[in-house]
């Protein structure tokens, strides 16, 4: 009651409620302090006051943390509450990843072993304690001065950390045990290293297969507070695409599966040191130069060999093979339906028979490094799934053409727009106009830990945003048939005509690419299962 006279007549604050943990220490910090304590109150937009932390003397810093759940990876932000600064960074691998490598894998194994909620939340949690004390220790601060954490994810992920089952996930209508934003105690509810006081705030998720990760990306955003029209694609296993302005707000996911970040490719790999990264085809003789990550050299420059023993050429990555097969069909080794065409190897080494198909050499030695049609057909699909997504969100808004596109996610901040566009990942767009934003949802949660308004902001504006099903959209089907082709069976890209020269098609090739394009309804089930 001392203490509650004195932040009254101090600073005018009027206590309604203090946390258990403050009251068991209480007294002994009063003492400690001799009487002179600082105290860490919870105001809530003019909701509620509460003490949820007090230490003796004068304490000047508090820290918060940015946490985005991701299928594949979890990164963790440790903030200054004060200044805002972003103190450390730190991530590690989604451990989940051994009950599934994808989304609808973890989800069947829940269904099939219910009890593993618990599990499968316990060493997500350990893991992020893990980046907590990598942060903390590279920051040089206490986790116990930890007093606000946000959390960020898809939903598979937001219920898999939550200790939710996302069994109704796996199945149309794709329900959520709740789409509002969640409130607990991050270390008490979540088990969390920080101050026993401290609150975890996940963001609401949109719908179905739209999760709290989208949420944040449209707060990094904010594509209500403009008139022009903007695509937003978070690319990832499962796609997350929002469409809109300040009239009207869509949003969708596509199920792109993990071809984007090396898996499902012969010779794919995650972006790291020695992974192909970059590459150019000379039009005339065929032949690939290529950067990998952790050089600065081109392949066919003096010093590139030694450069690279360290780590060699291991493999390549996605935004590696995006600008592979961009080149490929530049070059004419790819033709429009994606086939490697195989007339070109009766004169030039580096393209190869492989079986009834063909294959484009990149690198000889040890591991060799390819193109096969196989690895062609997987990033088709990939990039079909999301252009039809996008192509769907245009569709419900009445529009032929975007403003300007934003590409998120860790993919999405490496890849060359141009290369998207050519290959048909996403519309046409002014290349000016087309960005990449880097970890937007990461961002998103960094500002809903730092503003408190913010938060009221998303969860009034996912009220807002319309969410197209493409597991169910018709039109889905037709869209992505199209979209296999490259860039597009029948769409124009007169703004990347401006920047390059396109192939030109033929009728022949067109209808040779719609004839190839074909995908049975077995399949094209399997594909929309996987996520969409």
């Amino acid at each position: 009651q001392r203490l509650s006279s004195a932040l009254k007549l101090d600073w005018n604050i009027e206590l309604q409620d203090t946390d258990l943990y403050v009251l068991r220490a209480l007294q002994t910090t009063l003492r400690e302090g001799d009487w002179k304590v600082t105290a860490a109150v919870r105001h809530t937009l003019g909701k509620y006051d509460e003490i949820v932390g007090l230490w003796p003397g004068l304490k000047n810093r508090l820290f918060g943390l940015a946490i985005d759940t991701g299928t594949t990876t979890v990164s963790c932000q440790l903030v200054d509450m004060a200044s805002g600064e972003v103190l450390a960074v730190a991530g590690a691998m989604n451990p989940q990843i051994r009950f599934g490598e994808d989304l609808m894998s973890r989800v069947s194994y829940v269904m099939n072993k219910p009890e593993s909620v618990k599990e499968m939340a316990a060493v997500l949690r350990d893991t992020i304690n893990q980046l907590i004390s990598e942060t903390c220790n590279e920051a040089q601060v206490d986790c116990t001065d930890i007093i606000e954490v946000v959390m960020v994810g898809n939903p598979i992920m937001h219920h898999l950390t939550l200790g939710l089952n996302p069994s109704e996930l796996g199945v149309a209508p794709f329900a959520l045990v709740t789409n509002v934003a969640v409130k607990v105690y991050a270390e008490d509810d979540l088990g969390l290293n920080t101050c026993l006081g401290a609150r975890a705030y996940f963001l609401p998720c949109i719908a179905g297969h739209v999760g709290a990760d989208a949420a944040a990306v449209v707060l990094s955003e904010r594509p209500d507070l403009s008139k022009q029209i903007t695509l937003i694609v978070d690319v990832g296993t499962n796609a997350e695409i929002v469409l809109g302005n300040r009239d009207k707000l869509y949003a969708a996911s596509s199920p792109t599966g993990p071809a984007f970040e090396g898996a499902e490719i012969s010779c794919g790999q995650r972006a790291a040191p020695g992974a192909i990264e970059r590459m150019r085809i000379d039009k005339d003789a065929l032949q690939a130069r290529y950067k990998v990550i952790g050089c600065d050299l081109w392949s066919d420059e003096s010093g590139f060999e030694a450069a690279i023993e360290p780590t060699g050429v291991t493999g390549i990555c996605g935004s590696g093979i995006i600008e592979a097969l961009g080149e490929m069909y530049l070059a004419g080794i790819l033709k429009t339906d994606g086939v490697i065409d195989g007339d070109l190897a009766k004169k030039y080494d580096c393209v190869q028979a492989d079986g009834s198909t063909f294959s484009y050499l990149i690198r000889e030695g040890e591991p060799e490094i390819r193109i096969i049609q196989s690895d062609v057909r997987s990033i088709q699909l990939a990039k079909a799934a999301l252009f039809a997504g996008a192509q769907l969100l245009m569709d419900h808004m009445g529009i032929e053409k975007v403003d300007r596109i934003s590409l998120a996610g860790a993919f999405g901040s490496h890849i060359d727009t141009k290369y998207a566009m050519l290959l048909g990942m996403i519309p046409d767009c002014p290349l000016d106009k087309v960005r990449s934003v880097g970890n937007a949802a990461g961002t998103g949660a960094r500002i809903a830990l730092l503003n408190a308004q913010s938060r009221e902001d998303i969860e009034h504006l996912v009220t807002r945003i319309e969410k197209i099903e493409t597991a169910v959209e018709p039109r889905f089907q037709d869209h992505f048939i199209k979209a296999i082709a490259i860039p597009h069976l029948d769409q124009e890209f007169p703004n990347l005509a401006r920047t390059m020269t396109l192939p030109a098609r033929t009728e022949k090739e067109k209808k040779e690419a719609e004839a190839s394009n074909g995908i049975s309804r077995r399949q094209l089930r399997k594909i929309r299962k996987s996520g969409g």
